[in-house]
Order: structure tokens, then C-alpha cells, then sequence
């Protein structure tokens, strides 16, 4: 069998690109109940939902009411992008960043698994360390590991530099609710850092990176 050669088409199924990109989010819109949202975060809450599969996410998703204007406002500035782990880097669709921002992963520094040993926590916990005066207006976004949120929540409550917002997706059974409700309801000297989350056990990667997309070009699907 030559795998280059068209196969016969057995199954009925849309095979246009641009015809399943504008059914899916025709379908979001009309099934999802985005009234709860802040109007600037529907762009966002939509993605999210597309990266999940699921509308029923969409009671789930929580945000600070500045959350999408500081994120886009710092994008705008050049200000760069930290994320916990390389999926999520990936993820975020360079050709749609305002000023080509850097996107910084540290997860894969030589220091990082000795850090992690020393302090008896988890690599991408220690990475965030490494993000250092790199967090200073900068967009963070957790999309794997909620002891990588969490670490960042004690690193600011330790005087860090404030990032200009942070999204908070971490997935898992283990600490991922808790750390997102930490974040929704951290409270900072100088008040809080905008922030937006997908509250319960799910999150991950590509929805952090779909919602991070949404922010850098705000005017889509808003």
C-alpha cells in the first residue's frame, strides 16, 4: 500500500478545514451560556471550550475583571511569556503575538531536578524559580503542574516581582483544584495579580495555551 495514495472514502465526514473551524465555534456559541463571563473573556471562554470539547466547562471558568486587558496590555508592551512546561510553550501560536514576545520554559535547566531534590518538591516547581526578574510584568501561564501555581503564589507572597497576569489551568487530582482556588483568592500586598482559571480538576496545556491565544488577539471571537 503506498500510505501517499487517496484511500476510498469509507466514512461520511467534513474533510474542509475552514468548514470544521467554523462549525465548531458556531456550535460553542450556540451552546455555551457565556452570560456569567465578563464580555472581554468570552474570546478566551470560547477557546477554552474548544480545547476541551466540552460547553459544560464553561461554569467552571473564572477570571479577575482585569484579567484580559492586563494580559494584553503586557503582550502589546513585549512582555514575555512564562509557562511550566514545553507542551504548553508549544501551544501558543507565535504568529498571533503582538510584538513577537519570548515564550520561556526553564523546566529543562540543568539545575533544576538538583533544585528540586534539595527542596523536596517537584522539577516544575523548581523551575519557576528560575524565572527570576524574568517574572517582572511578564504573562504566566500553568497549564500541568499545580505545585509549579503554587510555588509561584509563595515566591509573590515573598516579595517576586509581579507578573502582569497569570492563568492558572493546572490538571490533575492532586492539588489542582486547591491551587486554583489559592489563586483566585490570593490577596497581595498591592492587591491581587489578574488572573484566570478553570476551576475543579481539569485543565491542562492546550487550554491554557488556547486561552493564552485568545488574550494575545483579543478582537477574535469576542
Amino acid at each position: 500500500m503506498n500510505p501517499l495514495r487517496q484511500p476510498p472514502r469509507r466514512y461520511d465526514y467534513v474533510t474542509d478545514g475552514q468548514e470544521i473551524y467554523r462549525r465548531s465555534f458556531g456550535m460553542i456559541r450556540d451552546e455555551a451560556d457565556l452570560s456569567g463571563l465578563p464580555a472581554d473573556l468570552h474570546g478566551a471562554a470560547v477557546r477554552i471550550i474548544h480545547a476541551a470539547g466540552d460547553v459544560g466547562i464553561t461554569s467552571e471558568i473564572a477570571g479577575h475583571p482585569e484579567v484580559a486587558a492586563a494580559a494584553h496590555a503586557a503582550l502589546v508592551a513585549g512582555a514575555p511569556i512564562l509557562t511550566d512546561s514545553n507542551m504548553l510553550a508549544q501551544g501558543v501560536t507565535r504568529r498571533r503575538l503582538p510584538v513577537d514576545n519570548e515564550v520561556v520554559c526553564t523546566l529543562r535547566e540543568p539545575q533544576v531536578p538538583d533544585l528540586a531534590a534539595q527542596w523536596g518538591t517537584t522539577r516544575a516547581a523548581a523551575a519557576v524559580s528560575l524565572w527570576g526578574e524574568r517574572l517582572e510584568g511578564a504573562v504566566v501561564a500553568i497549564g500541568n503542574a499545580p505545585t509549579a501555581l503554587f510555588h509561584l503564589l509563595e515566591l509573590l507572597h515573598d516579595g517576586a516581582p509581579r507578573p502582569a497576569a497569570i492563568i492558572g489551568m493546572p490538571v490533575g487530582f492532586v492539588g489542582s483544584a486547591e491551587s486554583k482556588v489559592a489563586l483566585a483568592e490570593h490577596d497581595l500586598p498591592g492587591g491581587p495579580v489578574p488572573w484566570l482559571v478553570v476551576h475543579g480538576r481539569r485543565g491542562g496545556s492546550a487550554m491554557a495555551a488556547a486561552a493564552l491565544n485568545a488574550l494575545a488577539h483579543r478582537d477574535e471571537l469576542a
